[in-house]
């Protein structure tokens, strides 16, 4: 079952993803239910690897949003970092940033 002090053991700034959520733990823990439901993740490896930047670009922005508005920390940083090198286009190895993203995905989903 996820909880507060399990997400903080994972790395998330808990508290200001509880400030985002008006201090309602509860709400906050929805929201971070909602994204272990989320599928874009594939679909943006998938986007990537099919060399299309603009629709994986559009796809990793979303993706930062949400895990930034929830202060997941440690799956934003690698999420951040691909949606910054799509922002313009940049056809490179996204691998590591890809493998990182998806262990950071895995371990908040075995919370």
């Amino acid at each position: 079952m996820l909880t507060i002090d399990k997400l903080k053991d994972y790395g998330a700034d808990v508290d200001e993803g509880l400030a985002r959520c008006m201090n309602m733990e509860d709400f906050y823990i929805t929201l971070v239910g909602k994204v272990l439901e989320d599928n874009r993740l594939p679909l943006l490896e998938r986007q990537i690897s099919e060399k299309k930047l603009d629709a994986a670009f559009e796809t990793a922005h979303a993706l930062k949003g949400m895990y930034a508005n929830l202060s997941l920390t440690p799956l934003t940083k690698p999420v951040s970092e691909i949606t910054e090198l799509l922002r313009s286009r940049t056809d490179t190895d996204y691998s590591a940033l890809l493998a990182e993203a998806k262990a950071q995905f895995e371990a908040l989903c075995s919370l």
